[in-house]
């Protein structure tokens, strides 16, 4: 019977967190998983760390204790399984905050991918199999924020609290239709993923969009995006709580000069001009005044052209990947991607050693589907 209201225990003092980790570093299986506060800040932090061990939650506050250290011996053993579900971010937010490498991943989420699950959310996982339903009221919370609540720190245990029951209950699906091995290895590759340092180059690169406006208006448009980012930093808001996206992309196109004329902007409050009204006029004026020289433009889009014989192994790939999906009950995606496609049929293997030195290419996929590959593009 699992309880569908977990116990925790809350961690704010450094020699609490010591012994934890001295009783982590004694499990075989602990699970694992973050809060942070992105939605409310420029520079995102981890707020919230829960670890379940054994039939108990640990909720970890680093507002209270700056030196985590303690959690990294058991967090990096390899002989230690880390369960988590959607692993990426919490993964590169450790790596980011306290230069914590995770080792041996189970990430419950792959799992449900790799079992051919439609559903593949925690809590649709937790609905299937325990009838548990998982309270969904804090999910776009403020967890920078203090005092937590009662209700807020129960959301947070629940979170990590069935997973370990939850991740037997996937392995032993695994196991039935051995598939466990892909879902490990996908794991340990899973546990490289980084953090990366913040986008430095032009901004307008990367807005979505950009490429159709003609160089004056991106001229614009960049000015508009470092205003942005620099009232973000300074106000610690994430940069969609500045300025939304289409708002940009109105005042680039449109290219107001006057408080009157931003007043017509859709998007843009009485309040946001009364805050931010002169620097935007300001952002526009300097547009305005780039020569059309110094105007930035997006690079040639040049797509390299493929040759026939490529372009035919590509498509015998994805006819070959689309029949094995429907055959294993698995999203076409999860067998092979474009991109993996992609490098197969340029590479061109006619045997297994070939295929050994494409990179991406998974052991488990290799020995899955290693002859049938080499049979399709023959």
């Amino acid at each position: 019977m699992i309880s569908a209201l977990p116990s925790y225990r809350l961690i704010e003092a450094p020699r609490d967190l010591e012994d934890l980790g001295t009783r982590l570093n004694q499990e075989t299986s602990v699970a694992l998983d973050l809060e942070g506060d992105s939605l409310y800040h420029y520079r995102e932090k981890i707020c919230l760390i829960q670890i379940a061990a054994g039939s108990e939650c640990f909720l970890i506050d680093p507002s209270k204790i700056t030196d985590l250290s303690p959690l990294a011996p058991s967090l990096t053993n390899p002989k230690i399984r880390k369960i988590l579900h959607g692993a990426d971010y919490d993964i590169r937010s450790l790596h980011r905050d306290y230069r914590i490498q995770i080792q041996n991943l189970f990430d419950t989420e792959n799992a449900a991918r790799f079992l051919g699950l439609k559903e593949t959310g925690l809590g649709a996982l937790l609905s299937a199999r325990f009838q548990i339903q998982l309270d969904k009221r804090f999910q776009k919370t403020d967890w920078s924020k203090r005092p937590l609540t009662d209700p807020m720190l129960a959301y947070a245990a629940a979170d990590v609290a069935y997973l370990l029951p939850l991740v037997h209950s996937l392995m032993t699906d695994l196991e039935a239709l051995e598939r466990l091995s892909w879902v490990l290895e996908e794991g340990d590759r899973l546990c490289r993923v980084r953090f990366n340092p913040p986008y430095q180059g032009p901004l307008f690169l990367q807005f979505k969009g950009g490429r159709h406006l003609d160089s004056r208006s991106l001229g614009l448009l960049e000015n508009l995006l470092q205003f942005r980012k620099a009232q973000a930093e300074k106000r610690d808001r994430p940069l969609f709580k500045i300025l939304g996206a289409d708002v940009l992309k109105t005042l680039a196109l449109e290219k107001p000069s006057t408080l009157d004329q931003l007043k017509g902007i859709k998007g843009l409050s009485a309040k946001l001009i009364d805050r931010l009204g002169e620097g935007l006029l300001e952002c526009l004026k300097q547009g305005m005044a780039i020569p059309e020289t110094d105007l930035p433009r997006f690079p040639p889009s040049i797509r390299p052209q493929v040759k026939p014989a490529v372009a035919a192994r590509i498509k015998a790939l994805k006819a070959w990947r689309e029949k094995k999906a429907r055959e294993l009950n698995l999203d076409p995606g999860v067998i092979f991607s474009n991109a993996l496609i992609e490098q197969i049929g340029e590479k061109n293997p006619t045997g297994p050693e070939d295929l050994d030195l494409i990179p991406e290419l998974r052991q488990w996929q290799l020995q899955a589907f290693g002859p049938e590959i080499l049979q399709v593009i023959s």
